[in-house]
Protein backbone atom coordinates (compact mmCIF):
# COMPACT_ATOMS: atom_id res chain seq x y z
CA UNK A 1 0.00 0.00 0.00
CA UNK A 2 1.35 3.31 -0.78
CA UNK A 3 2.10 5.89 1.82
CA UNK A 4 -0.94 8.16 0.33
CA UNK A 5 -3.47 5.54 0.34
CA UNK A 6 -2.40 4.75 4.09
CA UNK A 7 -2.83 8.44 4.57
CA UNK A 8 -6.05 8.90 3.00
CA UNK A 9 -7.21 5.76 4.87
CA UNK A 10 -5.69 6.70 7.90
CA UNK A 11 -5.45 11.09 7.45
CA UNK A 12 -4.42 11.51 11.71
CA UNK A 13 -1.98 8.75 11.82
CA UNK A 14 1.01 10.45 11.43
CA UNK A 15 -0.34 13.93 12.76
CA UNK A 16 1.60 15.51 15.96
CA UNK A 17 1.10 15.16 19.96
CA UNK A 18 2.06 18.53 21.19
CA UNK A 19 3.25 17.51 24.64
CA UNK A 20 3.73 20.27 27.77
CA UNK A 21 3.89 20.44 31.45
CA UNK A 22 6.11 17.66 33.51
CA UNK A 23 7.53 15.13 31.31
CA UNK A 24 5.69 11.70 31.37
CA UNK A 25 8.41 10.13 33.80
CA UNK A 26 7.78 13.01 35.93
CA UNK A 27 4.33 13.62 36.37
CA UNK A 28 1.72 13.14 38.70
CA UNK A 29 -1.18 13.09 36.13
CA UNK A 30 -1.83 13.03 32.70
CA UNK A 31 -4.14 15.02 30.88
CA UNK A 32 -5.03 14.11 27.11
CA UNK A 33 -6.71 17.17 25.74
CA UNK A 34 -8.92 17.10 21.95
CA UNK A 35 -9.39 20.06 20.47
CA UNK A 36 -12.66 21.22 18.41
CA UNK A 37 -13.31 21.69 14.96
CA UNK A 38 -11.17 24.22 13.41
CA UNK A 39 -8.83 24.21 16.26
CA UNK A 40 -5.59 22.78 17.21
CA UNK A 41 -3.50 21.60 19.85
CA UNK A 42 -1.85 24.87 20.90
CA UNK A 43 -5.65 26.16 21.48
CA UNK A 44 -5.91 23.35 23.76
CA UNK A 45 -2.57 24.00 25.39
CA UNK A 46 -3.61 27.24 25.90
CA UNK A 47 -6.53 25.71 28.20
CA UNK A 48 -4.40 23.52 30.07
CA UNK A 49 -2.21 26.46 31.45
CA UNK A 50 -5.27 28.19 32.59
CA UNK A 51 -5.95 24.74 34.98
CA UNK A 52 -2.16 26.45 36.41
CA UNK A 53 -0.87 22.82 37.25
CA UNK A 54 2.90 22.21 36.97
CA UNK A 55 2.40 18.72 38.32
CA UNK A 56 0.59 17.54 35.08
CA UNK A 57 2.13 16.35 31.66
CA UNK A 58 -0.32 17.91 28.80
CA UNK A 59 -0.48 15.68 25.47
CA UNK A 60 -2.79 17.48 22.65
CA UNK A 61 -2.66 15.18 19.48
CA UNK A 62 -3.56 17.42 15.96
CA UNK A 63 -6.10 16.94 14.22
CA UNK A 64 -5.31 16.38 10.24
CA UNK A 65 -7.21 19.75 8.47
CA UNK A 66 -7.75 21.07 12.28
CA UNK A 67 -10.61 18.52 11.98
CA UNK A 68 -11.23 15.17 13.32
CA UNK A 69 -14.26 14.19 11.02
CA UNK A 70 -15.80 16.37 8.44
CA UNK A 71 -19.30 16.11 8.96
CA UNK A 72 -21.86 16.69 12.20
CA UNK A 73 -21.61 14.47 14.87
CA UNK A 74 -25.17 13.52 14.45
CA UNK A 75 -24.66 12.37 11.22
CA UNK A 76 -24.61 8.32 9.97
CA UNK A 77 -21.53 6.96 11.25
CA UNK A 78 -20.54 5.71 7.74
CA UNK A 79 -20.20 9.57 6.49
CA UNK A 80 -17.66 10.33 8.58
CA UNK A 81 -15.16 7.54 7.44
CA UNK A 82 -12.63 6.98 7.51
CA UNK A 83 -11.51 9.92 9.39
CA UNK A 84 -13.63 9.11 12.48
CA UNK A 85 -11.74 5.97 12.71
CA UNK A 86 -8.57 7.16 12.24
CA UNK A 87 -9.35 9.78 14.83
CA UNK A 88 -10.38 7.30 17.37
CA UNK A 89 -7.03 4.92 16.40
CA UNK A 90 -4.76 7.98 17.22
CA UNK A 91 -6.30 8.38 20.85
CA UNK A 92 -5.81 4.89 21.11
CA UNK A 93 -2.38 5.45 20.14
CA UNK A 94 -1.96 8.31 22.44
CA UNK A 95 -3.38 6.19 25.53
CA UNK A 96 -1.01 3.51 24.88
CA UNK A 97 2.18 5.23 24.67
CA UNK A 98 1.26 7.07 27.92
CA UNK A 99 0.37 3.61 29.26
CA UNK A 100 3.57 2.04 27.76
CA UNK A 101 5.78 4.94 29.37
CA UNK A 102 4.52 3.27 32.59
CA UNK A 103 1.61 5.46 33.91
CA UNK A 104 -1.34 3.75 34.81
CA UNK A 105 -4.60 4.16 33.38
CA UNK A 106 -6.14 5.86 36.58
CA UNK A 107 -3.78 8.74 36.71
CA UNK A 108 -4.53 9.58 32.60
CA UNK A 109 -7.50 12.51 32.06
CA UNK A 110 -8.85 12.73 29.04
CA UNK A 111 -10.33 16.45 27.92
CA UNK A 112 -12.25 17.16 24.69
CA UNK A 113 -14.29 20.29 23.73
CA UNK A 114 -17.18 20.22 20.78
CA UNK A 115 -15.83 18.03 18.11
CA UNK A 116 -13.00 16.87 20.45
CA UNK A 117 -15.75 16.43 23.25
CA UNK A 118 -17.67 14.17 21.19
CA UNK A 119 -14.68 12.51 20.49
CA UNK A 120 -13.59 11.74 23.84
CA UNK A 121 -16.86 10.60 24.74
CA UNK A 122 -17.28 8.59 22.01
CA UNK A 123 -13.89 7.15 22.56
CA UNK A 124 -14.02 6.31 26.48
CA UNK A 125 -17.32 4.45 25.53
CA UNK A 126 -15.65 2.13 22.87
CA UNK A 127 -12.10 1.49 24.21
CA UNK A 128 -13.60 1.52 28.21
CA UNK A 129 -11.33 1.27 31.01
CA UNK A 130 -10.79 3.02 34.51
CA UNK A 131 -9.46 6.20 33.67
CA UNK A 132 -8.52 8.99 35.91
CA UNK A 133 -12.05 11.13 34.51
CA UNK A 134 -13.13 11.59 30.77
CA UNK A 135 -14.35 15.18 30.89
CA UNK A 136 -16.65 16.45 27.44
CA UNK A 137 -17.00 20.17 27.31
CA UNK A 138 -19.81 20.34 25.65
CA UNK A 139 -19.93 16.96 23.77
CA UNK A 140 -21.60 13.96 23.23
CA UNK A 141 -21.50 10.20 21.69
CA UNK A 142 -21.34 10.40 18.21
CA UNK A 143 -23.59 8.99 15.61
CA UNK A 144 -27.49 9.74 14.99
CA UNK A 145 -30.69 9.25 17.09
CA UNK A 146 -31.27 5.83 17.03
CA UNK A 147 -27.28 4.28 16.79
CA UNK A 148 -27.40 1.36 18.81
CA UNK A 149 -24.92 1.92 22.38
CA UNK A 150 -24.46 -1.55 23.24
CA UNK A 151 -20.59 -1.25 23.91
CA UNK A 152 -19.27 -3.68 25.38
CA UNK A 153 -17.00 -3.11 28.45
CA UNK A 154 -16.94 -1.36 31.34
CA UNK A 155 -15.48 1.90 32.20
CA UNK A 156 -15.44 0.60 35.87
CA UNK A 157 -16.10 3.62 38.12
CA UNK A 158 -14.50 6.58 36.05
CA UNK A 159 -15.65 10.05 36.56
CA UNK A 160 -17.06 11.62 33.65
CA UNK A 161 -17.94 15.41 33.83
CA UNK A 162 -19.84 16.63 30.71
CA UNK A 163 -20.78 20.72 30.60
CA UNK A 164 -23.00 22.06 28.02
CA UNK A 165 -24.62 25.44 27.51
CA UNK A 166 -28.56 25.13 26.49
CA UNK A 167 -29.25 25.80 23.95
CA UNK A 168 -26.23 24.81 22.08
CA UNK A 169 -25.74 25.47 18.15
CA UNK A 170 -23.93 22.14 17.71
CA UNK A 171 -25.19 19.89 20.91
CA UNK A 172 -28.53 19.20 21.14
CA UNK A 173 -29.15 18.34 25.66
CA UNK A 174 -30.75 15.21 24.10
CA UNK A 175 -27.64 13.68 23.02
CA UNK A 176 -25.90 14.69 26.20
CA UNK A 177 -28.34 13.36 28.40
CA UNK A 178 -28.48 10.25 26.49
CA UNK A 179 -24.41 10.14 26.74
CA UNK A 180 -24.58 10.27 30.51
CA UNK A 181 -27.22 7.33 30.53
CA UNK A 182 -24.73 5.55 27.93
CA UNK A 183 -21.78 5.93 29.97
CA UNK A 184 -23.68 5.35 33.38
CA UNK A 185 -24.87 1.96 32.11
CA UNK A 186 -21.00 1.08 31.19
CA UNK A 187 -19.93 1.94 34.84
CA UNK A 188 -18.89 4.97 34.72
CA UNK A 189 -19.71 7.69 37.80
CA UNK A 190 -21.02 11.15 35.58
CA UNK A 191 -21.81 14.22 36.19
CA UNK A 192 -23.81 17.03 33.87
CA UNK A 193 -23.79 20.33 34.66
CA UNK A 194 -25.74 22.72 32.32
CA UNK A 195 -24.88 26.04 31.50
CA UNK A 196 -28.44 28.60 30.49
CA UNK A 197 -27.39 30.47 27.84
CA UNK A 198 -23.99 30.49 27.85
CA UNK A 199 -21.96 30.64 24.39
CA UNK A 200 -20.47 27.89 22.93
CA UNK A 201 -16.89 27.99 24.66
CA UNK A 202 -15.17 27.26 28.32
CA UNK A 203 -16.49 28.79 31.53
CA UNK A 204 -14.49 29.37 34.69
CA UNK A 205 -16.80 26.60 36.40
CA UNK A 206 -15.84 24.15 33.89
CA UNK A 207 -12.44 24.93 34.64
CA UNK A 208 -12.64 24.44 38.73
CA UNK A 209 -14.21 21.36 37.66
CA UNK A 210 -11.57 20.00 35.99
CA UNK A 211 -9.04 21.31 39.14
CA UNK A 212 -10.76 19.31 41.59
CA UNK A 213 -11.12 16.10 39.07
CA UNK A 214 -6.90 16.97 38.31
CA UNK A 215 -6.29 17.04 42.02
CA UNK A 216 -8.72 13.83 42.72
CA UNK A 217 -6.60 12.03 40.65
CA UNK A 218 -3.19 12.80 41.79
CA UNK A 219 -4.12 12.38 45.50
CA UNK A 220 -5.84 9.55 44.76
CA UNK A 221 -9.45 10.55 45.84
CA UNK A 222 -10.84 10.85 42.90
Amino acid sequence: MSDSIAAGQDPHRDQPVVPAGRPLDKASAVLILVHGRGGNAEGMLQLARALDRDDVAYLAPQAAGNTWYPFSFLAPLERNEPYLGSALGKLASVVEGVLDAGIPAEKVLLLGFSQGACLTLEFAARYPRRYGAVIGLTGGVIGPDGTPRDYPGSLEGTTVFIGTSAPDPHVPLGRVEESARVLERMGAWVEVRVYPGRPHTVNEDELERVRALINGVVTGDG
